[in-house]
């Protein structure tokens, strides 16, 4: 059997093409002995991987890749297996894909860490259920990356074959008609941003567009009845309620959820229903959102609930049999940009959506600033349909430059 597990690492670097590399990549070091990589599913972590270990590591044969979910450690402990790899095979750098799917891994990974401390482990976790906070006191020992999908940024970058790089937030707010300086002679980006919202988040989508939605479906199938029941120990019941969810929060406006009826449609009760939408956010399935407002009001609001990405939107859609709302698919573009990009957004009385910083409200060409008009802080119209900027006006796929 290992045999076999090392044919298939070498099969995998072999049939590994000269691809783009993600966002990540450039940020991804193993300076501590404990690596964790995580992330929803389908987002591209097992390809940076062995991306990684290819361009960096795979000449001095000293790193070594193998996926947890393998038949073979229902037999045999992982404890045991890297052991062998590094003190009697000589790796130094181990890799472990799929770690979530190995019964009692936390436990195996800190005895290996603290018994072995001239080997590196990396590990990564299918699902962005937290997989060291408070398992074993992993949290204090490993250095934990986090992978998106892609930006419209890397979308046309593997689309188009370009190198167009990352623009800050700052520039965007300040000097958006510079940020948009690197996109000159590039034709046709706003059709490329319409098809982005449909079908560019998840990178297998360059794998075969025909098939694009069905492997979404299975995404949200497997993130559901694998990950969610294995992880919170749920019945297949109990499971059912997730997808119901799901198609809720397509077929309603961006966070326009009524906790009190939701649970009385679902006929589950009200704590459970928030339990249950936690858990999707948890899974890279949804997202919540807090009011800026503070104090006792701001608490007592309730967080507003979308869909991770406008791809899964027009995925869940077939399943209504009607078309996706464009305020609604412009809303959740603005939300899962700034927040992949670590920044920072809440909903507020006085616009759409706004940061620290500043007030933003997204419309289409024709939306007119009159809703900012009493607004003191620094705002902005985020506009679809427009290419280049006007005074107090930022196109809405420029902010798919974040990350």
């Amino acid at each position: 059997m290992y045999r076999f597990i090392t044919e298939t690492f070498h099969r995998l670097i072999d049939s590994l093409g000269i691809f783009q590399t993600r966002y990540l990549y450039p940020l991804f070091n193993l300076r501590n002995r404990l690596t964790g990589l995580v992330g929803p599913r389908g987002v591209g972590k097992t390809t940076m991987l062995l991306q990684f270990i290819k361009n960096e590591l795979f000449k001095d044969g000293k790193s070594f890749y193998f996926s947890a979910d393998l038949v073979y450690f229902q037999q045999t402990s992982l404890l045991e297996f890297v052991s062998n790899l590094h003190l009697v095979e000589g790796y130094q750098v181990v890799f472990i894909d799929e770690i979530h799917k190995y019964q009692g891994w936390n436990q195996e990974l800190k005895n290996l860490y603290d018994a072995c401390p001239s080997l590196k482990i990396v590990f990564s976790g299918s699902s962005m259920l937290d997989l060291v906070q408070g398992s074993h006191d992993l949290s204090r020992r490993a250095k934990l990356y986090r992978l998106q999908g892609l930006s419209f940024r890397e979308y046309l970058n593997f689309t188009l074959n370009l190198n167009l790089q990352p623009v800050s937030f700052q520039e965007i707010l300040e000097n958006p008609a510079a940020a948009l300086s690197q996109l000159k002679g590039i034709g046709r980006i706003l059709p490329h941003f319409d098809e982005y919202l449909k079908k560019g988040y998840y990178p297998f989508v360059f794998e075969d567009p025909h098939s694009y939605y069905e492997k979404i479906s299975r995404v949200i199938e497997k993130t559901i009845f694998e990950d969610i029941a294995n992880y919170y120990n749920l019945k297949t019941p109990n499971l059912q309620y997730f997808k119901r969810l799901l198609i809720y929060l397509a077929s309603i406006p961006p966070g326009d959820v009524n906790m009190h009826n939701l649970a009385k449609n679902l006929g589950i009760d009200h704590k459970t229903v928030e339990h249950y939408i936690s858990i999707l956010a948890a899974v890279g399935l949804a997202r919540e959102m807090r009011p800026y407002e503070g104090g006792s009001p701001g608490l007592r609001k309730p967080s507003k609930i979308l869909l991770n990405n406008t791809n899964i939107m027009h995925t869940l859609q077939q399943y209504l049999g009607q078309p996706v709302l464009k305020g609604m698919e412009r809303e959740l573009f603005f939300i899962q940009s700034l927040q992949n990009a670590d920044i920072e957004i809440f909903y507020s009385k006085q616009a759409d959506y706004r940061t620290r910083q500043a007030v933003f409200e997204i419309g289409g060409k024709n939306k007119t600033s009159s809703q900012l008009k009493e607004v003191t802080e620094p705002s902005y119209l985020v506009k679809d349909d427009i290419l280049q900027p006007l005074k107090g006006e930022i196109p809405l796929f420029l902010f798919g430059f974040l990350y």
